[in-house]
């Protein structure tokens, strides 16, 4: 297992003009991590591509490899044009990573008012072409492209799976985040032990739960069945972490882990608190 993390982590910092790209980057190094994960979020290399080099070059000076490109994306409820110009562009994405040195890259995949299994299973064949058709564009540059359980309409487990195996190619997996099960209200640990073996990227995540009845305040969002959540350092929130964990070293997994932290911490603290509670429960199990 290489333990690294998300550029994203450390979003606050960079909106707020404390950290650049690079900084952002070198913070990274500084804790330990041995790779990092860019989130171009706030930032576009296809607008910018002088950072392309940037990246690169922070990265090796800090002795960090590159491990996964991840953007967003929605093939969802686009027809015609709207859907051909959303697709290429994703391509364009996969440029980027190639230009990077990397080749793993994570596209969202889906965003619906439309929750239901129904209409799901409706645009299941739209989404399975889009990214049949991206990841063998991917191909040619050696990249493994993957959808994350993320952004409600493709979250649960086994709607990732209907996916992944649907779109059929070696090089489509999913990027695996342990806590965004609890998005659509599905147990972690049951959920990682259902798709780690279709993981390319795994990130660690934690989330304080609240029950739909209990408003906790500001600072808190909903699940897609009405709970509460609020981002948490990895190892002080609800998720029982020791056991994902486990579930994930068990299963062979030896690739890339990402610390994700979006609490209301400050983002170097929570961010490195997280590193070394990873860090240190990996190696105890």
């Amino acid at each position: 297992m290489k333990l690294g993390v998300s550029t994203y982590s450390l979003h606050q910092a960079f909106a707020s003009g404390e950290l650049t790209v690079e900084g952002v980057i070198d913070y990274i190094g500084s804790i330990g991590a041995e790779h990092v994960e860019i989130v171009p979020l706030g930032f576009s290399l296809i607008e910018d591509p002088s950072l392309i080099e940037t990246i690169r070059g922070a990265a090796a000076s800090n002795g960090l490899e590159l491990s996964n490109y991840a953007i967003g994306a929605n093939f969802a409820d686009k027809e015609g044009q709207a859907l051909r110009e959303e697709i290429e562009r994703v391509k364009r994405e996969v440029d980027v990573c190639a230009a990077l040195g990397m080749n793993r890259m994570r596209h969202d995949v889906a965003s619906s008012q439309d929750l239901s299994i129904g209409h799901f299973l409706a645009q299941l064949p739209k989404l399975v072409e889009a990214c049949r058709e991206i990841a063998d564009y991917a191909a040619s540059f050696g990249i493994t492209t993957s959808v994350e359980n993320h952004g409600y309409f493709v979250q649960q487990s086994d709607r990732v799976q209907a996916l992944v195996q649907a779109v059929g190619r070696d090089n489509f997996r999913t990027t695996l985040d342990v806590g965004n099960f609890l998005c659509a209200d599905e147990n972690p640990s049951r959920a990682v032990a259902n798709n780690i073996a279709l993981a390319s990227m795994v990130h660690v995540k934690d989330f304080y739960v609240r029950p739909s009845y209990r408003y906790p305040g500001e600072g808190w969002f909903k699940s897609s069945g009405g709970n509460y959540l609020r981002g948490a350092i990895a190892g002080q929130g609800d998720i029982d972490m020791p056991n994902v964990l486990r579930i994930v070293k068990e299963s062979g997994y030896d690739g890339y882990v990402s610390i994700e932290f979006e609490g209301m911490e400050e983002c170097r603290k929570g961010t490195k608190l997280a590193f070394d509670y990873v860090k240190q429960t990996w190696e105890q199990l």
